[in-house]
């Protein structure tokens, strides 16, 4: 009887302790993102990618027909951007901004004036070899309708109207991020495109509002044209399902609403697109503030919400707030990102930024950008088996840890009640003394 009693210990406390590793696994693979929701994702370089030679043609309804249906992750994200006179440095600074968080292979596509071409070849053909396994850079030409094709390209500003013919452009492309040159990438590119599998059938395009305020937005103060729901929405990070966009006809309804508004529009093609999307509101999805995330989110006080709880998406230097000093916080990132050398560590950027932000302060913007808690979520790393890096906030190491202290204490007192059940075998006097002692002094662990 007492050698069958130890075994039995013996065997529920090895099942305790497996039940505790395997409990302890599960909370790991618990921070681990998923596929479906958008997750804090901060993605490095960690292995090669196999360069794609030849475009591929998406299938649109598999890949966007509903945030219900499991999406898989995709092949490559596509970002496309228009390159026009002085724009070449902010470009490349932009592009290393997004590779830097990602390791999804990006191909970006630029449509660039002859002087951009010539200096992006000969600057991104110099970066690291591990650099260029993540990427391709397709540079095509600028090209508008050829009937008032210097009109169109001098609207609002330099060739900026190029993204309203991105369809017909891109006739063998199914989807991309368009960006604004100006703007950077404070989150893996990635987690902006998953919004593609939260559009639904109807949806063409995404875009954040333009502003969050209705004592200071511009659109319902001063637009003279017709513009997307209250407050209009800004064009400088844009989703553009091409395939729903040519099966739509985008280009026939541009086209016309150009020259029956175009006395009236200030902010060029962003007003083509507002006025669009004024009639067509359900073909529209609006993603929040901190995708897009410019000086009038914090200039006079922080207006965006979505930024404070989860952190700056992609910062938006509209109005030359990456170089002149009206938002030295604006330039104090940029700067940090631009003198960021491949391959060195992202805590250095995040400690570079983090110091460059100190020193604005005084400053609204300085101000509420450095007292964010979550800018760029690079401190520390915890890498998982897939193929994105995620960083545990606070609150969910203390839910990690209450968690496993939870199952822990939980399998004590299953191993102490096994003890027991010992115990009592003891005094009813069917074990030996020697037994007897070894269980008592190992319930006292």
């Amino acid at each position: 009887m007492a050698r069958k009693t130890w075994l039995f210990i013996r065997a529920g406390v090895f099942i305790s302790l497996l039940l505790v590793l395997w409990n302890f696994f599960w909370v790991l693979k618990l921070q681990q993102p998923q596929q479906l929701v958008p997750s804090k994702i901060y993605s490095i370089f960690t292995s090669p990618v196999p360069q794609l030679t030849k475009p591929e043609k998406l299938n649109t309804l598999k890949r966007h027909f509903s945030a219900n249906v499991q999406q898989e992750k995709p092949q490559e994200i596509r970002i496309a951007a228009v390159v026009c006179g002085n724009r070449t440095n902010e470009t490349l600074v932009m592009i290393k901004s997004a590779l830097i968080l990602s390791r999804t292979f990006t191909r970006f596509i630029l449509f660039a004036d002859e002087n951009a071409t010539s200096a992006l070849n000969a600057t991104v053909k110099q970066w690291p070899d591990n650099v260029l396994n993540h990427m391709s850079l397709d540079l095509r030409p600028i090209t508008f309708p050829r009937e008032k094709a210097e009109e169109w390209k001098k609207l609002f500003k330099p060739c900026a109207s190029q993204r309203l013919f991105l369809p017909s452009l891109l006739e063998e492309v199914d989807s991309v991020l368009y960006v604004d040159t100006d703007t950077l990438f404070l989150t893996s590119p990635l987690q902006i495109w998953e919004h593609f599998n939260k559009m639904n059938e109807m949806h063409m395009a995404a875009l954040a509002p333009e502003h969050e305020d209705h004592s200071t937005g511009w659109y319902n103060r001063f637009a003279r044209h017709p513009y997307y729901g209250n407050l209009g929405v800004n064009s400088g990070v844009m989703l553009m399902n091409l395939t729903r966009m040519r099966q739509f006809g985008w280009e026939k309804y541009v086209v016309p609403i150009y020259q029956e508004y175009k006395s009236k529009i200030v902010w060029g093609d962003q007003d083509i697109i507002n006025i669009v999307f004024h009639f067509y509101a359900e073909k529209l999805y609006v993603y929040p503030c901190h995708y897009n995330y410019r000086p009038d989110h914090c200039m006079y006080m922080s207006v965006c919400k979505a930024a404070e709880e989860e952190g700056i998406m992609v910062l938006h230097g509209n109005r030359g707030s990456f170089h002149n000093k009206k938002q030295p916080a604006f330039k104090a990132i940029y700067s940090s990102i631009q003198q960021h050398s491949f391959g060195d560590n992202l805590q250095t950027l995040l400690d570079d930024m983090k110091h460059s932000l100190t020193e604005t302060i005084h400053t609204n913007c300085g101000k509420i950008i450095d007292s964010l808690p979550k800018l760029l979520q690079i401190k520390k790393k915890y890498q998982t088996s897939d193929k994105e890096t995620r960083t545990l906030t606070e609150t969910e190491i203390l839910v990690a840890c209450a968690r496993f202290m939870q199952i822990f204490l939980a399998s004590r007192k299953h191993m102490q009640a096994l003890l027991n059940i010992g115990i009592d075998v003891i005094y009813e006097g069917d074990m030996e003394a020697n037994n007897a002692n070894t269980i008592l002094n190992f319930s006292q662990l």
